[in-house]
Formats: C-alpha cells, structure tokens, sequence
C-alpha cells in the first residue's frame, strides 16, 4: 500500500511517482499511454506556461471538456502553480458558464474540441477571460494546448502550498438558482488520503488498472484520478459515457477497479456486450451519488462478480462520508440499503429541526465534520454560514437515520420529501419498493398535488424493451413491499429519466407539468 504520508501536497502526485517509476503508464486515453516521468514533465511545462500568463497564487484557471489524459497534466500544472482548477459543467448552457466563469474570475481557460464555438460566443460577457487554449489543437484565437504547453520550459517552479491553499473549485448541480462555487483545499486532499490510507479498501497497487469514468466537473471524476496517480496505479480514462466502451475497456484493459453510478452500472448490465464480456480482472466496483436498488445492485454483484463498496459524500465533503464495505453487501447482513458506516477520519450525526441529534432510528438531517469539509462557497459567505457551522459540522440537506450498529441509512434530500396526509415519505424507498418488477427498467417517484391529501405519490417508469406492464400492475407489486400509504397512487411511463451528469435524476424537471402555475412547490 502507497504511504500517503509521502505526499506533502497535491502537487508532489507525480513529483513522487515519476521518480521512481518513471517509465510506468500513468494515463490511457484511447490507447494513448502517458508514463508518470511525462506526466510530471508535462505539469511542470503547463505550471510555467500558466505563471508566464500572469496567473498568480490563488487565480482560477478554467476547464471545460470532456474527459482526456490532458486534463491531469493541467489540473497538476495548476497544483504546481499555486492555481485553482476550475472544472466547467459541460452540460450547462452558454448564458449558465458565462457565469461560472465569470463568477470564478477566471482569465485562462482549457477548452476541450466540442466547447470551442461556445467560449468565443460568451467572450464578450466574459470581460475577465483572456487566454483560451484549445486542447485538440488552434481553433480560431485560441492557441493548440500541445503547442503553448511545449513552449515553455519543464523546470518545476516547487511553489510552496499552504494547507488552506484552495486548489480545486467545483461548482454544485444546484437545483434553483445559480451553482455555487465549492472550494477544495490541499489539506482537504491530504485528508481524503489520510482516510483511505486508514481505509479497509480502496487502495490501489501499481499494478491496477483503474477505470476513470466519470466527468471532470464531478467530484467523484477528479478524486479518482488522483487516487490513481498518487497511488501510482494506470489509469484508463472514459472519454464518453458509454456502457458499450466500458465494457471493452474492462476486458481490454483488464481493469481491476471502477467508480460507477449506480445508472451507468444499470445501463452497463442491459448493454448486449455485458453477456460476452470478461469481467475477471474486476477487483471492485465503488458506487455512490446516486439511491441503488435492492435488485439491481444484486443482479450486478452476480454479473461483475467481484466486489462493491458504496461511497456516500458529497463535493462539500471532497467525497467523504460513509463506506459500506463488500462484505456489508451479503444480503443475509440485512444492510443493502444502508450507506455504511463513517470512514474513518469523519464524524456523522443526525439531527431533528432543533438541530439536536435524535436518537437511532428517528429520521433527521445527516451532517458531516471531518478535515475533508469544504473551505466555504466561493464568494458567498451567507451560504457558507448556513452550510457549515462555527463548530464544521456540514449540513448534507440529505435525510437519514442510523440503526442501532451504525448504520447510516438515507431516505433522500429533504426537499425531495413528500408529505402526504401528515405523513413523511422518501421517494427512494418507494422507487426500492418497485424496481424489481419484471416490467421495470428504471423509475423515479415524485408528489405531484393532490386535493386532499395535499401531495400525492406518483412513479414515472421506463419498461424494459419488449415488456408491457399496466400501472395497476406496478402498484400491486409494491403493495407487497411497503406500508399502503406510501404507495404510488398513480404511474406514468416515459422513455428515459432525465439526469444530471452525476446520475443523479432531475426530480424538478418531472415535477415542473404537475405544479405548473402554482406558486408553491409543495401542496
């Protein structure tokens, strides 16, 4: 096990590596392999370029692109130059990163081919925004990343990096108003590897082979790669979101670990290749951001056939927060739905509308104290006080409760809850309740208004090709699993979910024609 401890910053990751084991492959991006002795060569060349462009201590330095091997060669350069990456949702439209951007203040940014003609497009509302270098070579104004990168001399600047030094800046999903800038600090990343270095699994040999498959803009995208680099495993990064690639990479690249929502493990399995696909060389899967249900998590144990580890955290949290081990995913341990236990290094509690904690068992708000808690929001310091007490306790805004082992278990964001007749109910548990029917490829629960009961549940389903099912049906079947009151009094089909880049499912665009012209939200 790599001793995290050697790692006096960030930007040692492959300072570290590249010295003792230069020639080994750091990064594989469609058969393009980087060697670790490269990618610090590369880091340094990208921190020299970003000083000559004026970008002092503290400057924030866009990226917006799919994911590539190159973004690791900038986000260290920034580590290298005291810069804070700033990982753009390629997702959003042009009016919504103008506003990143210049909420950020950033004067560079790092555009991947696809996002091109949209900087030039916001340029002009992006009065700050200076240099734009394109990482698939000149596109217009902007210079070829590979080109400005080796213009510039491969000297390691060794800028010193304080602990509360910010180095990564990634914005929330948020789901009204505009996303809020969280700021990660080297000390944050010093935590996440204290904890997994304390962690029963998690770690990576230099010999693994580990998938990189979500987007950069996420939380959970950027903390895999850097656990495969400071680790010195091989990284194979996942340009798409592809279940079809993703299943030839695994028996191509004989990947041995993988961080997957629990969607794409969904749409992975329903993919043809998965039923000719060697799955041996797979160690564990680590899943997260997203509810998994009972039958699916099941069906891909028996196909992966290795291990799975359930993350729970959260961008304020740098990804920290609970682990359900594999050991915990026995069905006979009677803990499937359950995140875990805190990993080590982290405090958790949950707590009632006074902000006390209740008791095992009693649902509250789940908050989180550990050295992996954000800086704060980025220039907001009302939503950081709010967020994060004088004591650090996090408010997760998820709610949940421990069993009497402690367990934590999560029923859902607390402004997902749906109160129907004085009752509290969770959208997860009943989307538990009925994904194992037959008929059911996917499905989300929301309220929807309702006379007399104030809100009332409905299922939105996606059938799986080729199998019909009638709502009565449905509503039957989950009869049998939860308490009556809990259950769909109505089910709609549609073809697909609509869902964020982290898998997560856009509860207020299936809510929006339900409450359309009335001025609450809740009922």
């Amino acid at each position: 096990m790599f001793d995290f401890s050697r790692l006096e910053s960030v930007a040692d990751i492959s300072r570290v590596h590249a010295a003792e084991r230069p020639g080994a492959v750091a990064l594989d991006f469609n058969d393009r392999q980087t060697t670790y002795a490269q990618l610090d060569e590369r880091a340094s060349r990208v921190a020299q370029g970003l000083i000559a462009l004026d970008q002092k201590p503290g400057a924030r330095v866009g990226y917006l692109g799919k994911n590539c091997d190159r973004f690791f060669e900038v986000l260290l350069g920034t580590f290298k130059a005291r810069a804070v990456t700033v990982g753009v949702n390629w997702r959003l439209a042009p009016p919504e990163i103008a506003y990143v951007l210049n909420d950020a203040g950033c004067e560079v940014i790092f555009v991947g081919r696809e996002y091109t003609a949209t900087i030039e497009k916001i340029l002009p509302d992006c009065p700050r925004l200076k240099t734009v270098i394109a990482m698939d070579g000149e596109h217009g104004t902007a210079s070829a990343y590979e080109a400005w990168r080796d213009a510039h001399e491969a000297a390691d600047p060794m800028l010193p990096i304080a602990p509360e030094d910010d180095v990564i800046q990634l914005y929330t999903s948020g789901t009204t108003g505009h996303p809020k800038g969280v700021q990660l600090t080297n000390a944050n990343y010093l935590s996440v590897f204290a904890c997994l270095g304390n962690a029963p699994i998690g770690q990576y040999a230099p010999d693994d082979v580990v998938l990189i498959a979500m987007p950069f803009f996420h939380v959970a995208g950027v903390n895999i790669g850097l656990l495969t680099l400071a680790q010195g495993a091989h990284g194979v990064v996942l340009g798409e979101t592809d279940p079809g690639e993703i299943l030839r990479l695994i028996g191509a690249k004989k990947v041995s670990y993988a961080f997957l929502v629990p969607a794409l493990i969904l749409f992975v399995m329903q993919h043809p290749k998965a039923a000719t696909t060697d799955f041996s060389s797979m160690k564990n899967i680590s899943y997260g951001a997203s509810p998994i249900s009972d039958e699916v998590l099941l069906r891909a144990k028996a196909m992966f056939g290795c291990g799975f580890l359930q993350v729970y955290g959260l961008t304020e949290t740098t990804g920290g927060g609970t682990f359900l081990l594999p050991e915990d995913h026995d069905p006979a341990r009677g803990k499937l739905r359950s995140c875990g236990r805190p990993a080590p290094g982290h405090e958790i509690r949950v707590v009632g509308a006074d902000g006390k904690p209740v008791a095992a068992g009693e649902v509250g708000e789940i908050q989180i104290r550990s050295g992996n808690v954000m800086k704060g929001y980025w220039n907001k310091r009302e939503a950081t006080a709010k967020a994060v007490c004088p004591q650090r306790w996090f408010s997760t805004g998820d709610a949940g409760f421990f069993d009497a082992e402690g367990y934590l278990y999560i029923h859902d964001r607390v402004k997902d809850m749906i109160v129907s007749g004085g009752e509290n109910i969770y959208p997860a548990e009943v989307e538990n309740a009925i994904m194992g029917h037959p008929a059911v490829a996917d499905v989300a629960v929301i309220g929807v208004p309702d006379e007399r009961w104030g809100e009332a549940v409905k299922a939105i389903v996606v059938k799986k090709p080729g199998v019909d099912a009638v709502p009565a049906e449905i509503i039957a079947y989950a009869r049998e699993r939860i308490a009556g009151y809990k259950l769909p009094k109505t089910v709609d089909f549609i073809d697909a979910l609509p869902r964020n880049p982290s898998g997560k499912v856009l509860r207020k665009d299936l809510r929006a024609p339900y409450w359309e012209g009335r001025a609450r939200q809740v009922n």
